[in-house]
């Protein structure tokens, strides 16, 4: 006769429980908050060895199996664990979140709920300008002197738009019609819920240097606040073997090993070669995304980037 399973007690946190409920403050009037979260650094490694007990492995091992788990993209023990988050957003930041579909999600109602008071201001000094070279994101920041002047229109726009909402409501307009106008920078609430697999590939894109700054600041908040706490092990895995690390396409694994190799020469032969070089009209190299990807990449790496070598020469 089969022996009943052993009885288990639901793994603890310390470092986690102890901020439990606390507002992280995000921007000017943002925040993320853990309300509850499921597993830890050992509920990771006991999926992964689901025929092994408890106690069997030091914790030295267990490390090394999450280091490899990460490397390798063994995905499916990330998933036993899980959190939720209370979160206050900008609606035009919350875009980009909702996108990211692999959370269970409830987001305050604005049919049901007066509309909550706040929208982001931006400071005179942070009104960023748009970059050259990728049309979603922004390079450098406008002078001050001038941001001001953005900043009290930006003000005066919310203003309106708040009294005018305010307005409505108060001649009865229905909620869900007299929102329409209210901007992209008001604040919403929401429920976020996620499993820690899906959670660090919402972390390695928006805590990415090119993401947008607002949503980057919450993807900070959430991963050096709270899951650096949750996971450790996890934690310092991330950041060497995804957020840190540098990844290659074939190309570029060529390139840095013909520079290694055969020096310059062959290097550039191979962006030749790949179409990468070709020049505008004023004979400047044209712009290219993939060979601007490589050339960040050779910089983090510390090696000289050909094509820059041989405009040099």
């Amino acid at each position: 006769m089969s022996q009943p399973p052993e009885s288990l007690t639901r793994p603890r946190v310390a470092a986690l429980d102890e901020i439990l409920g606390r507002a992280f403050p995000v921007l000017d009037d943002g925040f993320v908050r853990l309300i509850d979260y499921m597993g830890d650094d050992a509920a990771i490694v006991q999926a992964a060895r689901v025929s092994y007990g408890a106690g069997t492995k030091k914790v030295s091992d267990d490390r090394g199996l999450i280091r490899y788990l990460m490397r390798h993209r063994h995905t499916t023990p990330f998933e036993m664990c899980e959190l939720k988050l209370h979160v206050r957003v900008p609606m035009d930041a919350w875009r980009q979140w909702i996108r990211h579909r692999s959370a269970s999600v409830n987001e305050y109602s604005t049919r049901y709920s007066i509309a909550i008071d706040a929208a982001q201001r931006t400071a005179a000094h942070a009104w960023r300008l748009q970059a050259e070279g990728n049309r979603q994101g922004s390079e450098g920041v406008l002078d001050a002197g001038a941001g001001a002047a953005f900043s009290r229109q930006e003000a005066e726009l919310h203003d309106r738009a708040r009294a005018a909402y305010q307005e409505r409501l108060a001649a009865g307009i229905a909620r869900e019609q007299a929102r329409k106008d209210l901007p992209l920078a008001t604040y919403t609430e929401a429920y976020w819920k996620i499993d820690l697999h899906n959670l660090m590939h919402f972390l390695a894109l928006r805590m990415d240097p090119h993401a947008q700054f607002e949503i980057r600041s919450y993807a900070e908040t959430i991963g050096r606040q709270i899951v650096a706490r949750w996971v450790p092990l996890v934690w310092e895995a991330f950041l060497d073997h995804r957020l840190g690390a540098v990844q290659l396409s074939r190309l570029e694994a060529a390139i840095v090993a013909a520079l290694g190799r055969d020096g310059s020469a062959a290097a550039l032969a191979l962006a030749a070669q790949a179409g990468w070089l070709a020049r505008d009209a004023a004979g400047e190299l044209a712009r290219h995304r993939e060979r601007a990807e490589c050339e960040e990449k050779l910089a983090r790496l510390g090696l000289p980037c050909p094509w820059h070598i041989d405009n040099d020469n």
